[in-house]
């Protein structure tokens, strides 16, 4: 069966429990690439799936998706000796988001033999996960073109040498594992490392502070803005990014990551569908030079670093600090230079001299100035 233009969607299904927190009550709902799917209805792209989830998954995923608009579900694989549950312990990522994908090191990727066929799609949207995805190859046609989105589970780019030549679009957040091993201290390690796929471009999703188009062909570099607002969920908020930019690239690259953008972000202000896709459509009817002319925040990854942030509060050793601890660590996860000035210049012992106090207060005033 042929559906013209359609995306097919290839990665895992997972079950998402976020736990409950801060008077929020915790939240069941089908994860995985079905955030991917989500983000196309909303977006109101035409889509299929080829899913790899456990055999409990497969009747409901269809249903649920069909109701998506999913043109065609396809069971890659099964998933044995796990439920393919992630517990999450913070949707909004304020920072490390807690993932515990349960009983993971008894979870067995079974592919079915032979793979189904799934020649009748030319734009591929690939999230790897623990299957082969080497193993997919052969199933597509010869001019089927792919986007892979790098997440968790790919340690190296090896594995993806059967596509050279088709591979249209990398796309890689910064919390990615390849990422921190290839791109964390410099980009260039990364994209010449992705260069060796022949890809189009590389988007490199930046936390909280924008994100990056490069064009492998010319050398260009788009800067897409993140847009401020209230985050209350996080997860599968990138996979909508990608899905929706590929989804759109044949309006080329740079209007279609703007777009993934805007999508993405709809997805992370509520988990509501029905809102999502009310605010995507609305948002869509902006001409391209609008949006863009909006701008919004953009602060790279490499440049955090060079930001000091002075963090004031009771950071003593014989005090409780747990908050103060939560606020140092979410800064460190976005890559910034965290400044703890009694860590720093050290306790002052009691009784203290004027002397220590004048030390103190000298410290103090140099380490403002350096986060000024």
């Amino acid at each position: 069966m042929t559906h013209t233009g359609a995306v097919l969607i290839v990665g895992e299904l997972v079950v998402d429990f976020t736990l409950a927190q801060r008077g929020e009550k915790c939240k069941l709902r089908l994860g995985g690439i079905a955030h991917a799917a989500r983000g196309l209805w909303a977006a109101g792209l035409e889509f299929a799936v080829a899913a790899v989830c456990p055999e409990y998954l497969v009747d409901e995923a269809k249903n649920y998706l069909a109701k998506c608009g999913c043109k065609e579900f396809v069971w890659l694989g099964n998933v044995v000796g796990a439920p393919n549950v992630i517990v999450i312990g913070d949707g909004t990522e304020v920072s490390h988001q807690g993932y515990e994908d349960l009983m993971r090191d008894k979870k067995v990727v079974k592919l079915r033999d032979p793979v189904p066929q799934l020649e009748a799609y030319q734009k591929v949207v690939v999230f790897p996960g623990r299957f082969d995805v080497d193993k997919l190859a052969n199933a597509f046609s010869l001019d089927a073109r792919f986007a892979f989105d790098i997440a968790y589970d790919l340690n190296d780019l090896s594995s993806l040498e059967g596509f050279r030549g088709r591979v249209q679009a990398i796309i890689i957040s910064t919390s990615s594992s390849l990422f921190v091993r290839l791109g964390n201290d410099d980009i260039g390690a990364l994209i010449a490392e992705v260069k060796t796929l022949t890809p189009d471009v590389l988007l490199l999703k930046e936390n909280r502070g924008g994100s990056r188009l490069f064009d492998l062909h010319n050398g260009g570099v788009e800067e897409i803005p993140a847009t401020l607002g209230k985050t209350v969920n996080s997860v599968g908020v990138g996979d909508v990014y990608t899905a929706v930019m590929v989804g759109l690239s044949h309006k080329g690259w740079t209007e279609s990551a703007w777009r993934g953008c805007q999508a993405a972000t709809a997805y992370s202000q509520s988990t509501f569908p029905d809102d999502i896709k009310r605010d995507v459509q609305r948002d869509f009817l902006l001409p391209l030079n609008t949006l863009q002319a909006l701008g919004g925040t953009a602060l790279s990854w490499h440049d955090r670093p060079s930001y000091s942030i002075y963090l004031a509060g009771p950071d003593l050793s014989y005090v409780e600090k747990q908050e103060l601890d939560r606020a140092a660590d979410s800064l460190s996860y976005h890559n910034f230079r965290v400044r703890r000035p009694i860590q720093e210049n050290g306790e002052l012992k009691r009784p203290a001299s004027e002397g220590e106090l004048r030390r103190a207060y000298h410290m103090d005033c140099l380490l403002l100035k350096e986060c000024a």
